[in-house]
């Protein structure tokens, strides 16, 4: 269990906060109250509900901030599932002259949303003219009021002065637009309120639209997910009215694949459990995050609103392909990038994804996969990659069902490679 886990176990029993808000239909919370077991900024981040401590998801609740030092809790639905993609993502290229924007040095949001805008990629989103960089940062949220769905109907609520975060804010000759910014893309959800909130603000001090869009960079890839709420004092009123994906150019011919299976070497199957970890790109970012410093497993969980098994299978995925070590010390175990690992964030966008496809076609199950692909045209099914790996002599699979789950990491995996290629002709 996590230390917020732990803070927030005792903070609900000493106030009885699922009583108040059975009783009352809400619990406001003090900054004060919280720091009594632990740091408020620290207790009360939760960009997914997966990362809610397990008490809050016990009860079916969540927590909003109201004012700049107290925090309301009740059965709020805070958070919106993402949309599955529907279309290829479109190619862009790094100006040629920009030597800072390299995809090896986009290691924070802030670097990604630059290397965004000087890839056009806003201005062809936003499809508006003369877009320039204006807000960003903290800054009170002002004073409004809204509805909120709860478990027992709407909720009416009143903010006074929260601090919010703007990670940037774009405005052209028709609007502004407002970004939430992350590195990773792939929980399954966000929180409402990081578009919610900026957007009362601004709507209260510009007379042009305001536009929110949540922007993700992940492995090569720029997702940007506009909404629009309906309801501009309902919080739950947000719909997705544009999707789309743009992948910096890696520039990886048929020739490159072919050439990778003709020459890379095959390794044995290591003593590692065979990957269960579809999201290769999920893989891949993984390294990025590690490549600014050593993690915990529970720091892993944290950051990617995992549970504790996928932290297990994505971090057994870098390990299978030599990328991630797993190191025994004095406090405890850590991940952190293999030599080779390094070696690879380091390299150019190009020759990074090379090697990593590199790494995985050492391993049998996933080369002989890939030539049936190729030969075919198609992926293999589901029982012909099940044979192929009952003749790879993988670790530690027994039952027909773990061939049947294992399955869908080649597949995954395949898919990834396939697609990098596709999108680079």
């Amino acid at each position: 269990m996590g230390l917020n886990d732990t803070a927030w176990e005792s903070l609900f029993e000493k106030y009885r906060i699922p009583d108040r808000v059975g009783e009352d239909g809400q619990f406001v919370i003090s900054a004060a109250q919280i720091k009594e077991f632990r740091e408020p900024r620290l207790m009360t981040k939760f960009d997914n509900r997966a990362s809610l401590p397990a008490v809050f998801a016990e009860n079916g609740l969540a927590i909003l901030p109201v004012t700049r030092g107290d925090y309301m809790i009740s059965s709020f639905s805070a958070y919106q599932d993402f949309e599955e993609a529907d279309a290829p993502a479109q190619k862009v290229s790094i100006p040629s002259h920009m030597q800072s924007l390299l995809p090896q040095f986009l290691t924070s949001e802030a670097i990604a949303l630059n290397c965004a805008n000087a890839c056009g990629i806003f201005g062809d989103f936003l499809a508006d003219d003369a877009l320039l960089p204006t807000v960003s940062g903290r800054m009170g949220s002002g004073e409004f009021g809204f509805t909120i769905d709860t478990a027992s109907g709407e909720k009416r609520v009143a903010v006074s002065g929260s601090q919010i975060e703007i990670d940037a804010a774009y405005e052209g000759i028709r609007c502004l637009a407002l970004f939430e910014a992350k590195r990773e893309t792939l929980a399954e959800d966000f929180l409402i309120r990081q578009l919610y909130y900026p957007f009362r603000l601004w709507s209260g001090r510009v007379t042009k639209p305001v536009r929110t869009v949540f922007f993700v960079f992940s492995g090569g890839v720029f997702h940007l997910y506009e909404y629009r709420f309906e309801d501009p004092e309902h919080y739950n009123s947000l719909r997705l009215i544009k999707r789309k994906s743009y992948r910096i150019a890696a520039e990886i011919r048929l020739e490159d694949i072919e050439n990778l299976l003709r020459t890379v070497p095959p390794l044995r199957e290591p003593d590692i459990p065979f990957p269960q970890a579809n999201r290769m790109s999920r893989v891949a970012n993984l390294l990025e995050l590690l490549n600014g410093r050593p993690m915990t497993h529970q720091e892993i969980t944290a950051e990617y609103a995992f549970d504790g098994r996928q932290t297990d299978y994505y971090t057994n995925a870098g390990r299978y392909l030599e990328c991630i070590d797993k190191v025994r010390g004095a406090d405890g175990v850590r991940f952190c990038l293999s030599p080779l690992g390094r070696r690879i964030l380091n390299m150019g966008y190009r020759e990074r994804q090379l090697a990593l496809m590199a790494q995985i076609l050492r391993h049998r199950a996933f080369r002989e996969t890939l030539r049936l692909y190729l030969r075919c045209g198609a992926m293999p099914d589901r029982g012909t990659i099940v044979r192929i790996m009952k003749e790879s002599e993988l670790y530690h699979i027994g039952s027909d069902d773990t061939y049947e789950r294992r399955s869908s990491t080649i597949a995954g995996w395949i898919g990834w490679i396939m697609s990098i290629l596709n999108e680079s002709s």
